[in-house]
């Protein structure tokens, strides 16, 4: 079974069962109230808006409304199923051709039945999830895609499409954890003696291949006929080669339990890998986009971020302390504003003077916490360039200068540098895996079971 980071603690928002659409009375009321519409209205509004276009405007409405599938009861439409290809389209930053959202449709299908059959699972459990929660799942896909706060509101917002499509998406993926987390029950106790088994076992791999790796699951329904599921596949990957981002595509399409970390499965050693995996993660480059690999229950899509040896890795580890002077409105360079221009003095100021990383997080405080005082351990040569450059001089207590971005200034300090063999794994990490192996194997098996107990209607094949 894969290994994966721990998923126990993430994300999505309180909210009942997804409206069903209003009862539809057929093309004669709604020619009937947009008629009356039309009435109402006047000057050459009301006069372009003929019968032939009223027409029109009311078939487009009911084809939406078009009743794709049924699932216990619950409606998907042809505008669920639109919706959450443009969704892909959007986050994806692409520009989605006709022809690949039509190959993309079944398998979108398929996905909202899962979803609608996990979210009636998490309300026959009473599961409900926080609106927080989801808020900070959105913006952990854009931190982990390098996107400013609220991108992905912004881009939905400008293409008509809700916000509601990407928060339902989440809240089901958070929501299921918690499900999994109960179904696991007492069997989700790691055990003393299973971590030093796990140990052990390490220790027999030291010196061998291990990779940090992320896949997008893409479950196959009748192993005798993959094809649709193979084209999906297909289909993706192009979009992956052509520069979709990987996390993104990951928590869009992914059935796997590392779809809420973007795909991310951790370092992975060979023997925690399906066989297929490992075979072609030997032969492909770092950063490349595998063909579809063929495993137990469906389609893999992997790629390798860096690879190591097992046991062996040595790295910079810093701890740091930061802090944030905020701005009232968002800069332009062009046009600074006086509370911006005295933000900068103030920052400016303040980082000549400031000698501990105590003194950083006070002040920090004191300008209202916008940003956390401690973002965490960091490995040095996996910042980006631009941080690295800045981190890099810094001797422990020294502040940099201050970082302008459009929202504030950050002064960082770093706190202690070490060189750490970051291979070596601890045994709340071992537990983790051992854990989410478990949670991994739960999923598939109570999806299997939510399908095979369902009442499914199929009314059309788009």
């Amino acid at each position: 079974m894969r290994e994966r980071p721990s998923r126990m603690s993430f994300f999505p928002a309180t909210r009942g069962v997804t409206p069903l659409p209003a009862p539809r009375r057929g093309r004669a009321l709604a020619l009937a109230l947009l008629a009356g519409m039309a009435l109402a209205g006047h000057g050459t509004d009301a006069a372009a808006r003929t019968p032939r276009s009223i027409a029109e405007q009311a078939q487009a409405a009911e084809d939406q409304d078009a009743i794709i599938a049924t699932v216990n009861g619950s409606v998907l439409t042809k505008r669920d199923v639109d919706t959450r290809g443009r969704l892909f389209a959007l986050s994806s930053g692409l520009d989605v051709s006709d022809d690949i959202m039509q190959r993309l449709r079944p398998q979108i299908v398929r996905q909202l039945i899962d979803e609608r059959l996990r979210m009636q699972e998490m309300l026959d459990r009473h599961i409900n999830v926080p609106i927080k929660q989801i808020a900070d799942a959105i913006s952990g896909i854009e931190q982990r895609n390098g996107m400013p706060e609220n991108t992905l509101r912004n881009k939905l917002a400008e293409d008509g499409v809700s916000l509601t499509t990407l928060i339902d998406q989440i809240r089901v993926q958070l929501g299921w954890t918690q499900v999994l987390r109960q179904e696991t029950g007492e069997r989700g106790r790691i055990t003393a003696a299973e971590i030093e088994q796990r140990a052990a076992a390490l220790k027999r791999e030291d010196g061998k291949p291990e990779y940090m790796i992320s896949e997008i699951f893409v479950p196959v329904e009748d192993p005798r006929h993959t094809e649709n599921e193979l084209k999906f596949t297909e289909t993706i990957i192009q979009e992956l080669r052509e520069g979709a981002p990987f996390p993104i595509v990951a928590a869009q399409f992914s059935q796997g339990q590392s779809a809420l970390d973007g795909g991310m499965m951790g370092w992975m050693q060979e023997d925690g890998l399906d066989p297929q995996v490992v075979e072609v993660a030997r032969q492909m480059p770092d950063g490349a986009i595998s063909n579809p690999i063929r495993v137990a229950g469906g389609y893999v899509i992997a790629t390798i971020a860096e690879r190591r040896t097992v046991g062996h890795q040595m790295a910079t580890i810093i701890s740091m302390r930061q802090a944030f002077f905020p701005f009232d409105v968002p800069l332009d360079p062009e046009n600074p504003t006086d509370q911006q221009k005295a933000a900068l003095d103030q920052a400016t100021s303040f980082s000549t003077t400031v000698k501990t990383c105590d003194q950083m997080e006070e002040q920090n405080k004191k300008l209202g916490e916008k940003h956390p005082s401690d973002p965490g351990e960091l490995m040095l040569n996996r910042l980006n360039p631009r941080m690295r450059e800045v981190i890099e001089p810094l001797a422990p207590g020294q502040a940099s200068h201050p970082l302008v971005s459009q929202d504030g200034i950050v002064l960082l300090m770093v706190c202690t540098r070490e060189e750490r063999n970051i291979a070596i794994q601890t045994p709340s990490e071992i537990a983790d895996h051992l854990l989410n192996e478990r949670v991994e194997q739960t999923s598939r098996q109570l999806n299997r079971d939510l399908k095979r107990r369902a009442i499914i209607d199929m009314r059309s094949k788009s």
